[in-house]
């Protein structure tokens, strides 16, 4: 059994996941375990699909997975499909920073690297299983670039990666559609947003659909 141990860190003390100075085991058996379930709408690495229905999780910083499931079983942030799987039955505390633990740790590529001959046909369909590359999107890439730089760059970096010890998710590599619906969410105040709440208010469709085509060519 694979087992790792994380001594307290503040960056998790506001989710009532540990006090301090207190030892928090992190089990990748029983994340791997749970992301089983997890699969049957966010696939087996963690890809999403839909066309973002289900956002891609592989790879978020695991203090922002942690923070958004603690928010889905508070109902702070509501979503329908979480519902049965969000709650401390299905989901207790102690076991939110294993999954996203384990979810954090799943890198997906954006193209298929070159093989040698020895590849085998099954290698080549397991390495493929972790491939994810937006499509290109439709708008004004330079005004993307501008709105992304003035407004999105200094939080989620100048690769739109976020940063991984942070609950500051990536935007490159997520899919389009659950970005502009997340936009939407803050921009209506459904989804709070933990900088410049009014900012998304102010932007504009134009400039929205703009970011998404900028940050579409950012993983090619």
């Amino acid at each position: 059994m694979i087992r790792l141990f994380f001594y307290f860190l503040v960056v998790f003390f506001p989710f009532g996941l540990s006090s301090a100075n207190d030892v928090v085991e992190v089990d990748l058996d029983l994340g791997e375990e749970i992301n089983e379930l997890c699969a049957g709408c966010h696939g087996e690495f963690a890809e999403g699909g839909k066309m973002g229905e289900y956002p891609r999780l592989a790879g978020l910083p695991v203090q922002y997975i942690v923070e958004q499931l603690k928010l889905f079983k508070d109902e702070h942030r509501q979503n329908m499909p979480m519902r049965p799987y969000a709650n401390n039955r299905e989901l207790p505390d102690a076991d939110i920073l294993s999954i996203a633990t384990y979810i954090s740790q799943i890198q997906l590529t954006t193209k298929m690297p070159e093989f040698d001959e020895n590849t085998s046909a099954y290698e080549k369909l397991l390495i493929a299983k972790k491939v994810f590359n937006i499509p290109k999107v439709e708008g004004n890439i330079e005004l993307g670039e501008k709105v992304y730089k003035k407004e999105c760059r200094s939080c989620h970096g100048k690769k739109g990666l976020g940063k991984k010890n942070s609950n500051i998710p990536q935007m490159t590599g997520q899919y389009t559609e659950y970005m502009l619906k997340q936009m939407k969410s803050f921009a209506s105040g459904e989804r709070e947003h933990d900088d410049d709440a009014d900012l998304f208010a102010e932007m504009s469709e134009e400039e929205n659909q703009a970011i998404m085509a900028y940050l579409s060519i950012m993983d090619d």
